[in-house]
Parts: C-alpha cells; structure tokens; sequence
C-alpha cells in the first residue's frame, strides 16, 4: 500500500491533522512548535505558540471549495469594517497538504465573557442586511453537502448508516416541498452562538465561514431556534433575547419543521465524524441517534 493510500485509510483523527498542520506551518514559514489543538470538529483547529495565528486543517479535498470561501468571505467583511475573523493577509491561502485544505487566522485573544444570543440576533439582523458586492459568488444554501461526505467516511455501524441515509432522503423529499417568502441575502450557514467570539476590547466577532452562502435568513435562524424548541439549550429569556435583537421567531413559521428535522440530522451526522476519538463523543452520538428513531422523544442531547 501507498503512503497516500494508507494515509486516506486512517481517517481523519487528531494525529492526521496535527501531521498536517505542521507540514502546513514549514510550507508557509511558521513555527509550529508548541502548536495546541484546540478543536476537532468539522476541522481541527490549532494554536501557535510562536505567533497569534490559528491553524485551520479541513478534512479532505473535497473541503477546498469551503476554504477558499472562507477566506474570500472574511476579506470581504473586515473590508466592509464588519466584525469577522480574518484570515492572514501576507500568505497565499489555502494551501492543500495531503489533500486536506489549510488556512491561516489571526488569533482572537478573548475577553471575560461570552457572547449572548441577543448579541447573535443583533449581528445575524446586520448580516443579512448586507449587500453582496458584484464579483463575489456565493453558492445557495446546500443542506445535504455535509451529510453526503460525512456518511461516505462514516466509522459508524452498518444499520446506523441505512438509517440515516433514509432519513436523508425523507428530508430532501420534505426539502423540496419547503416554499420560503423571504427575499435572499448573505447567510452565514452555521449561526450558533459558538461561532461569536468577543475579544479582550468586549468586541463580538463573526467566525466560520465555509458555510457562507447566498440564500435566505432562515437557514440561519434554524440553528437556535430548534436549540431552544426542540433542545432545550438556551433559557426562555435568552431566546426572547435573540428574537428580540433579531425581530422574528423561526418557530412560528410553516416550514419550522423541516428545518427541524434538517437541523438535528445535521447535527448528529456532525458528532458522527469524530466517534473514534472518545468514549464521550461516541456515548453523545448514540444518544443522538436515539432521538432521531423516535421524533416524539425528548431531546437529551448535550451541547458539543
């Protein structure tokens, strides 16, 4: 077997990104001694300790596409003087090592707090009054490109995956039903609370934007509101919070269900991708999967 064989067979752990992100730091002149992995999730993501800069490992190839959107969307913004991550100016990006796409970020060095969902409502109502400038392409809203590459790598038992690949198209049949009155605009595809951070000047920023697309403001305000409705996650006041600064509750419209129904299936197959790392992550996949064989269940799923 190849080494680039072998190195496709073993997944991505962990131990392949961090393979790769050093690769990645000596291809674009950083030192990555001491780097720290911070997150494993749809990417992993690393800490410098030479530099404030985060290191961004995608999972295959087939991210490219995403990365290259991110960066574009990020100069975009901070252009714009809106509140976004930003990605290293003086480096060409991303670079592709080992077929996994790899970009560059300035550190956020955070504050004492954690941002609110009044405060996401707030930038989720500035972002979708932008307006996207010619010459930036922005793809529609996908919500089953996730689904489709995470089920074709998935290290999940074989019954598990014919369900979920049911319930995939159960979904896309209740997709195609969904009519929308909402006129399209910029949307950031990925809109919890985890993806602001407030810096140490008390400044809230828009991270993660391989999601970002051109579609409708639903999509983005799914995300906390099946939290809250279906979940549980958020307190009643801070959901008024969010709906307030935002001025709509998702819950009262006729297509809630689907998204629903879109929004926890996107979020199991998510966990999903990293059951081989631990106990924990495979004991809150299974949890999840119960939810999804029985819809009238309570949900007991952890925040992740």
């Amino acid at each position: 077997m190849s080494v680039d064989a072998a190195r496709a067979e073993e997944g991505f752990t962990s131990a392949t990104a961090s393979r790769v992100m050093r690769a990645a730091c000596r291809a674009g002149g950083l030192d990555d001694e001491g780097a720290e992995l911070i997150r494993l999730g749809e990417n992993a993501l690393f800490r410098l300790a030479s530099v404030p800069v985060v290191v961004r490992v995608a999972r295959g190839k087939e991210w490219l596409p995403k990365a290259q959107r991110e960066v574009t969307v990020s100069r975009w913004l901070t252009g714009e003087g809106f509140p976004a991550t930003r990605a290293v100016e003086d480096l060409e990006q991303p670079l592709l090592i080992e077929g996994h796409p790899v970009t560059f970020w300035h550190l956020i060095v955070e504050g004492d707090r954690k941002a609110t969902y009044g405060e996401l409502g707030g930038i989720l109502r500035d972002l979708h009054a932008m307006t996207v400038p010619a010459g930036l392409d922005l793809p529609a809203y996908e919500p089953f490109d996730k689904s489709v590459l995470r089920l074709e790598r998935a290290q999940i038992p074989a019954d598990d995956k014919a369900f979920l690949r049911k319930r995939e198209r159960e979904l896309r049949d209740k997709f195609a039903e969904l009519r929308f009155e909402s006129p399209k605009g910029p949307v950031h595809g990925d809109a919890h609370v985890q993806n602001l951070m407030v810096n140490e000047q008390g400044q809230v920023i828009l991270i993660d934007f391989e999601f970002f697309a051109f579609d409708h403001p639903e999509w983005d305000l799914m995300v906390t509101a099946v939290e809250h409705h279906s979940l549980g996650w958020q307190t009643g006041e801070q959901y008024a919070d969010f709906v307030r600064a935002y001025g709509r509750d998702l819950y009262d419209w006729h297509g809630y269900d689907t998204l629903r129904g879109l929004q926890e299936f996107g979020m199991t197959t998510w966990l999903m991708q990293n059951v081989q790392e631990d106990e924990g992550t495979a004991a809150e996949y299974r949890r999840r999967m119960d939810g999804l064989r029985n819809d009238d269940a309570p949900r007991d799923w952890r925040p992740w």
